[in-house]
């Protein structure tokens, strides 16, 4: 099944997130090679910053995408203060 992981920044997290990117992006790109990965990306601020992130792909259980989100750098590192974790129906396109 699908789920929509969307980690909200915390506030002045910019350069959290700049040290934390490379090892963040690894594991999207191992969901990706995996054929796991729907689509990922950061919600961009006005100001150059960013107000968090969204992350959909497919897991076993929202159990198992609960765990994934937990283990991710933003989530260790502090960039995000808060994620969801919720699933989620393609329908279009």
């Amino acid at each position: 099944m699908l789920y929509a992981i969307i980690g909200e920044d915390a506030e002045n997290s910019l350069e959290k997130r700049k040290l934390a990117r490379p090892s963040h992006l690894a594991r999207l790109e191992e969901l990706k090679e995996e054929g796991r990965l729907i689509v990922a990306g950061p919600f961009p601020s006005d100001d150059g910053s960013f107000s968090g992130s969204l992350i959909v792909a497919e897991f076993d259980s929202i159990d198992e995408a609960r765990q994934w989100a937990d283990a991710d750098p933003y989530v260790l590192d502090a960039v995000f203060e808060r994620i969801d974790v919720k699933p989620f129906r393609k329908v279009l396109p």
